[in-house]
């Protein structure tokens, strides 16, 4: 070879080498990689198959379990399988009870020896010497077994294990242990009887027609109850056994069918044996013929009479001829049924024209739903034929007569003639039925109320009697109680559940029917509970007083009063009355049908108002007798007036406390004459009395108490004493009229009492002064609060005016009444007779009337201000002008918590507890000024006189000022020249009457001098206004809306004022961190100043106007105004180098109507401008920069003028010449910027999310309701979703790390209409949401729906976040569903309705989402995938979850 080939092969070989080793390193990596892999899936998947295997026998334990307790709860009534031991125990009780019989009359034969002359001897001795045959009694039966054994079957496979547990019931077998005692009488059992076969092979004939499982409970219920019983043998079967757990369909099946036919050979042999008892052996026992034949039949009822059973009422002919059906069989009636609709399906149910209609037999017709339903003949009418016949061809049948056996009603039928073919116009209407059918028991069992008659015997039934047993029935379940047996029928009682716990009495039915009178009793029935009482009224302590309502009178010896407390209990207790018994949608739950005596209750007093009750007789025609135990007093009402009470209305006892007036007694010996009950009605009821209880006394008799009204002018008056001064009563211990005043003792709360000032010669005639009168001294005057703003501004009355008060009132009356209408122009500060409450008083216009003609009027006699219409204003006279009402101010206090006014805690007390109160008053100094300093002094509770400053500041409401250091100055002497000019100041507003010269004894007094009157310095501070606004530009300007005055000027403030606004509050917190100390200022020099808000903060204004103790001011910065009290306002400006901020703003061209602003249009623009930023067009600047500008305003490109045009609150001005023309805008300079770079990144689009893989057809799973959007719409989880991973992670890990660093997920920035996203829940938590709707723009709410959850929620810009794209190959967690099998009613009978769902009321959405609660079995049943799932959904016992809502009617069946 040459030496180039070579290199060339040596070359190759080397490349291909490295080559190789390449690839050795590559798969070598591959190799290191799969292994690590293969390793981490057997990881993964054997942490999830242990965690699901570990799961499944959790579930099948729990099932096992449930089973278990299942099955040992039904071991407790294992005694009624005994049948044939129970069958003997009633043959020995009855020779038992005929031997006693017999015994006791011979016994009664050898006392009486003349008794056998009317007795059968003969007879008694032949039972009692009858021998006892022990072969006639069966004592094999108690070796005998139950029969019931339980099954257990296992079959394992590959993949699979199958278990089966079965309680079965099966033929008795013989005990494994029999005691001893019971041996030596037990003898060997008997053979087993024929006719086992025939059942069994009946049993496989039929197992074609239907599978084994439906027909189980059927068959046995059919052989424990035939269809030769009576009806109360029917009624007391045993249920039949429903307690297998089944995995394997078919073998269940089979079981179900041999355990069927053991229980009916064995109730058929027990019946032989039991029908075939040993003859009578006397002839007491031989007597009835058919006593024996019927007791076989009926040994089961002896056990069961009187236990209470639930039924539903099918049909009523009339109270003593009904139908019931038990509601433990509804699921075997279910059965049957559907057994019998399915065999109409078949040819073979179908007459033919060889078939004949016989009376007597059974026949399937369409009930009253349209199903298929067992009826028996009673009746058959052939064509031609006027009477019935016994048999009938089909071919020939033209009416019929047939009873539902399995409801109780008769139906007549008239077959319609159809030349062509007759026999299918019989088959639309009748059908043959099965023979295995007709072996079922009929279901409607014929009952009767017992001991119930007529209520009109010679009449009979009526329909009220028909009508109201349905209508207090109804469709729902009853408790039945039998009490024995009349003829076919049973006698029993019907009971309706009662309604809460403290309604434990159930309503009896025969009891209601009696009540309402449609029915007597044959014999009295008594009633079996006792009903709740209420707790007896507390009685109030001796000698300890109390303020108390009297609330109804009888007489002076029998009265009823109630006490009034401080705590809010019995308001409480009334409110809530109201509030719960006129609630609508409650009335139906609490009605009370049939009230018995001693029974608590709601009653209605008047049209809406409710107490609390108890009935206390029952006059008949639907009427009782009420006691009302808070009021005190009886009555008579209708039944329909009265309603349940509830548990939470027996927690307070009775508020009506009996009493008498002690210390009196009746005129005329034992009674009390009319005009005295009278004169007592109208002097106490319904008044407020200070009471106190005099002597103890039981708790059967009324409570011996002293009346006392108290008045405040006088002392309080005793009620006994008036009565006696009027010769209406005389007193028990004979005391005078003139005696002497129990003020020592009884004191009332905040009134005065032994201490006003002595009043001397008071036979004086005393001249009328429209003024205030001043009294002498100015040191504990006697005064009424008459209104009350604040500690610092209340007003009082004095005593001493109330004369000169009530003399105006009567000139007043007098003047207005005769004065025509006069059209005056009523403005600010004039004096007016103001009607108030029909009563004519003093005025003082606050302020110029409104454009409704409204005027604001101060009352000059008491000081609170009201709203009047001009019509009740009348000119007062010059001679009548003044006030009585003095306005005062507390001193050494101020407000609490460092503010400069008083809280409206502090106001509320005040006004709550001293309006309308007397006191004492000091007046600290009389001034010009008001309100006047005084020191306020009333009564506690325990008749103590409490200044009221001190006692605001032991309440927290107040502190204390602290008074400066005085130094020790030598006293000055007053100047007599201010002194008497004071002096002749008050003389001139408030002229007195000279006083006479004091008596002797009263001249030796030693009265306290008052104290020294000054008057304080007024200071005279000027302020100037603050700087003018600057005005914005001509043309479009953005502004924000501050206020809206009632002339329509509109306040508004540019961008850069908004910007200055902030740093002005900044300022002012920082200057005004103390409060300047409050002066006397002469207000008419003070133009600019500062205001305390309502909100506690500083801010500056502009003094408009003084109004009393009030001052208008206009907040420059804002443009509102106010009145505000003196107290809030001080002459002083605030960053003066700032000129105010807002500007004064008038449409263009635009007039109100009627020239001005009526209140509606205020309240319009106010709804439309205030703190919004709008667009205002500047048209003209005006010359004072403090008037306001021309301008237009637009509302999102909207004129303000045209909407305000448009609902017809202004005009359009055609007269206004058009605005000037605005100067052109400047052109702006072209910028070439670069934005290159300061985009941030793009939001990217997500598509849409996974859905989950939808379950099999016919598949059962387990699920979870985690939203309901309307009662047949859910969102469905099932168990598995939660395991589903994507990269071995769910999608809960998932969430939780997501949520572990949600700070680095950016906010949504762009809201496309379905877009994913993530939103933030209540719980602080994200989770994946979609986005439905922006609901508005401004703030801005976007509705969302969780996907995983289904339900929807409305949230900020600032929750939603963008949602990673590896959270959508996650599928949905929750599915949306149909919930097939029902629908919403035709028609609606509810109030309240879903919104977004008329169709559904709310009461049937809240019903189903109880019904929804705990774990649901879902079976899916849709054929499409595409189109929306279509599911049933059962519950844990195997039933339909919408079926309670059929029942209440809230739906209906689809």
């Amino acid at each position: 070879m040459q030496p180039v080939n070579l290199e060339k092969s040596a070359k190759a070989v080397d490349e291909a080498l490295a080559t190789a080793a390449e690839h050795l390193d590559m798969l070598e990596y591959l190799h290191q990689t799969l292994n690590a892999g293969l390793a981490e899936q057997v990881k993964t998947e054997q942490a999830r198959l242990k965690m699901e295997i570990s799961q499944a026998a959790d579930r099948a334990m729990r099932t096992t379990q449930k089973w278990r307790n299942m099955q040992l709860s039904k071991l407790s009534g294992l005694d009624v399988h005994f049948t044939s031991t129970h069958a003997e125990l009633c043959k020995v009780k009855a020779r038992m009870d005929v031997l006693d019989n017999a015994v006791q009359k011979a016994k009664n034969v050898q006392s009486v020896p003349l008794l056998k002359h009317y007795s059968d001897l003969d007879k008694i001795l032949e039972t009692l010497q009858a021998p006892i045959d022990k072969e006639s009694f069966n004592m094999k039966c108690i070796t005998m077994g139950c029969g019931m054994s339980v099954m257990f079957k296992s079959k394992w496979g590959n993949q699979s294990v199958d278990l089966f547990l079965k309680m079965d019931t099966g033929k008795p077998n013989s005990l494994s242990v029999v005691p001893p005692r019971l041996q030596q009488q037990s003898s060997e059992l008997a053979q087993q009887p024929p006719g086992q076969a025939h059942g069994q092979s009946l049993a496989s004939s039929y197992g074609h027609h239907s599978h084994g499982r439906a027909k189980s409970p059927l068959r046995s219920t059919n052989q424990r109850i035939s269809p030769s019983r009576s009806p109360a043998s029917r009624c007391r079967s045993p249920p039949p056994t429903r307690g297998s757990i089944c995995y394997n369909s078919k073998a269940s099946s089979q079981v179900d069918a041999i355990h069927d036919i053991i229980v009916e050979d064995f109730t058929e042999t027990q019946n032989q044996h039991v029908s075939a008892g040993a003859p009578p052996t006397g002839p007491e026992l031989a007597k009835d013929k058919r006593r024996s034949r019927r007791r076989g039949s009926s040994h089961l009822s002896e056990q069961t009479k009187n236990v209470a059973q639930k039924v539903v009422v099918t049909h009523v002919v009339n109270p003593t001829h009904f139908y019931v059906r038990y509601a433990a069989k509804k699921r075997e009636s279910d059965i049957l049924s559907k057994e019998i609709n399915t065999f109409c399906t078949l040819d073979a149910s179908c007459f033919s024209t060889a078939d004949n209609v016989q009376n007597g037999s059974i026949l399937l017709a369409k009930g009253k739903e349209g199903l298929w339903c067992r009826t028996s003949v009673l009746s058959v009418f052939q064509n031609g034929h006027d009477s019935s016949v016994e048999s009938c061809p089909v071919d020939q049948l033209g009416h019929i007569r047939i009873f539902f056996i399995d409801y109780g009603y008769t139906k007549s039928l008239a077959i319609e003639r159809d030349v062509s073919n007759t026999v299918s116009s019989v088959n639309n209407h009748l059908r043959k039925i099965n023979p295995e059918l007709v072996r079922f028991a009929p279901q409607a069992v014929r009952c009767s109320l017992k001991g119930l008659v007529p209520y009109d015997l010679s009449k009979g039934w009526s329909k009220q009697a028909q009508r109201a047993f349905c209508e207090v029935v109804g469709s729902a379940v009853v408790e039945m109680s039998s009490f024995g047996q009349d003829r076919d029928s049973l006698l029993v009682d019907l009971s309706k559940d009662p309604v809460g716990p403290s309604n434990d009495v159930p309503i009896s039915i025969r009891d209601y029917l009696v009540f309402i009178e449609v029915a007597r009793y044959y014999y009295p029935v008594k009633p079996s509970r006792r009903p709740l009482k209420y707790y007896s009224a507390v009685v109030p302590k001796i000698n300890v007083e109390h303020n108390a309502v009297v609330t109804h009178v009888n007489s002076p010896d029998d009265f009823y009063i109630q006490l009034q407390s401080d705590n809010m209990e019995s308001l409480l207790l009334k409110a809530k009355l109201q509030e719960c018994y006129n609630d609508k949608n409650a009335e139906e739950s609490l009605l009370l049908y049939c009230p018995v005596i001693g029974q608590a209750c709601v009653a209605r007093f008047d049209e809406n108002m409710w107490h609390r009750a108890e009935v206390i007789g029952n006059p008949g025609y639907r009427k009782v007798d009420v006691f009302y135990i808070d009021l005190g007093f009886m009555t008579t009402v209708l039944v329909s007036d009265l309603r349940k009470i509830k548990d939470e209305f027996f927690s307070l006892p009775a508020l009506a406390i009996q009493c008498c007036l002690s210390d009196v007694l009746p005129l005329a010996g034992e009674t009390w004459s009319d005009a005295c009950v009278k004169r007592f009605t109208s002097l106490t009821h319904g008044k407020l009395f200070t009471i106190g209880v005099t002597v103890k006394s039981s708790k059967k008799t009324p409570l011996p108490v002293k009346l006392l009204e108290s008045s405040p002018t006088d002392s309080p008056t005793n009620i006994a004493e008036v009565l006696i001064q009027e010769q209406l009563v005389c007193s028990k211990t004979g005391f005078k009229t003139n005696m002497v005043s129990d003020d020592a003792l009884w004191d009332s709360p905040l009134e005065l009492n032994g201490l006003r000032p002595l009043e001397l010669n008071a036979d004086a005639v005393v001249e009328f002064q429209p003024r205030l009168n001043l009294p002498g001294s100015l040191k504990d005057a006697k005064v009424r609060v008459s209104h009350i703003n604040s500690p610092s501004s209340f007003y009082v009355q004095f005593v001493n005016d109330d004369s000169q008060l009530k003399r105006l009132n009567e000139l007043l009356k007098k003047e207005c009444e005769l004065a025509k209408l006069q059209d005056v122009v009523w403005t600010s500060n004039m004096f007016c007779a103001a009607r108030v409450n029909q009563i004519w008083e003093r005025g003082l216009i606050c302020s110029d009337v409104s454009s409704d003609d409204i005027a604001e009027v101060m009352r000059c006699d008491h000081g609170n201000k009201v709203k009047l219409h001009v019509s009740n204003l009348q000119p007062l006279p010059a001679s009548l002008e003044g006030s009585f009402a003095l306005e005062c101010s507390l001193t050494d206090i101020k407000p609490a918590g460092g503010q400069p006014t008083w809280t409206a805690t502090a106001c509320d007390f005040m006004h709550c507890n001293l309006s309308g109160a007397s006191g004492l008053i000091t007046i600290q100094e009389l001034t010009d000024e008001r309100p006047v300093a005084v020191t306020l002094m009333c009564t506690n509770k325990t008749g103590e006189f409490v200044n009221v400053s001190d006692y605001l500041a032991y309440e927290g409401l107040a502190l204390r000022e602290r008074k400066p250091v005085e130094l020790s100055v030598p006293p000055e002497k007053p100047n007599e020249t201010d002194a008497h000019s004071c002096d002749a100041n008050i003389q001139a507003e408030t002229p007195t009457q000279a006083a006479p010269p004091l008596p002797a004894y009263i001249s030796k007094l030693h009265f306290p001098r008052p104290a020294p009157r000054t008057i304080r310095a007024v200071e005279k501070v000027q302020t100037d206004l603050y700087k003018t606004p600057e005005l914005p530009q001509l043309g479009h300007n953005h502004m924000t809306i501050s206020a809206v005055s009632e002339d329509g000027l509109i306040y508004a403030r540019t961008d850069t004022a908004e910007c200055h606004l902030e740093n002005l509050k900044k300022k002012i917190h920082q200057r005004m961190k103390t409060l300047p100390n409050q002066k006397l200022y002469t207000w008419k020099t003070v133009k600019g100043c500062s205001v305390i808000g309502p909100d506690m903060l500083w801010y500056r204004g502009q003094l408009l106007e003084v109004l009393g103790g009030h001052v208008k001011v206009q907040y420059v910065d804002y443009g509102l105004v106010e009145n505000i009290p003196v107290v809030h306002v001080y002459p002083r400006l605030l960053c003066e180098d700032i000129p105010q901020l807002c500007v004064a703003c008038q449409l263009h061209a635009t007039n109100p109507i009627g020239r001005i602003w009526h209140q509606d249009a205020i309240e319009l623009l106010n709804e439309m401008l205030l703190d919004r930023r709008v667009d205002v067009n500047v048209l003209m600047l005006p010359t004072d920069p403090r008037q306001p500008l021309t301008v237009e305003i637009f509302l999102d490109g909207l004129s303000l003028s045209t909407i305000l045009c448009h609902h017809k609150h202004a005009l359009f001005d055609q007269t206004t010449p058009p605005a000037p023309p605005l100067p052109p805008v400047p052109i702006l300079d072209i910028w070439d910027i670069d934005t290159e770079g300061l985009l941030g990144p793009r939001e990217v689009m997500l598509g849409p999310f996974t859905k989950p893989d939808l379950p099999e057809v016919g598949e059962h799973l387990n699920v979870h309701v985690r939203h309901l959007q309307t009662p047949n719409k859910v969102f469905l989880f099932c168990e598995d979703m939660a395991h589903e991973t994507v990269d071995g992670e769910t999608l809960q890990e998932c969430m939780t790390r997501i949520n572990a660093d949600v700070l680095s997920l950016l906010p949504l920035t762009s809201f496309p209409l379905g877009g994913p996203c993530l939103a933030e829940y209540s719980d602080g938590n994200y989770y994946r949401a979609k986005i439905l709707e922006i609901i508005s723009a401004e703030p801005v709410r976007i509705l969302i729906q969780h996907m995983d959850f289904g339900s929807n929620d409305t949230v900020p810009s600032n929750l939603l976040r963008q949602m990673p794209a590896e959270l959508l190959r996650f599928p949905l967690q929750a599915l949306k569903v149909h919930v097939a099998g029902f629908k919403a009613p035709n028609i609606q009978t509810e109030g309240q309705v879903l919104p977004y769902c008329p169709e559904w009321s709310v009461k049937a959405t809240q019903a189903m989402i109880h019904l929804l609660h705990g774990d649901i079995i879902a079976e899916f049943k849709y054929d499409d995938a595409s189109t929306e799932p279509s599911v049933l959904l059962y519950n844990q016992e195997g039933q339909a979850v919408f079926l309670p809502l059929l029942a209440s009617g809230l739906a209906q069946l689809d």
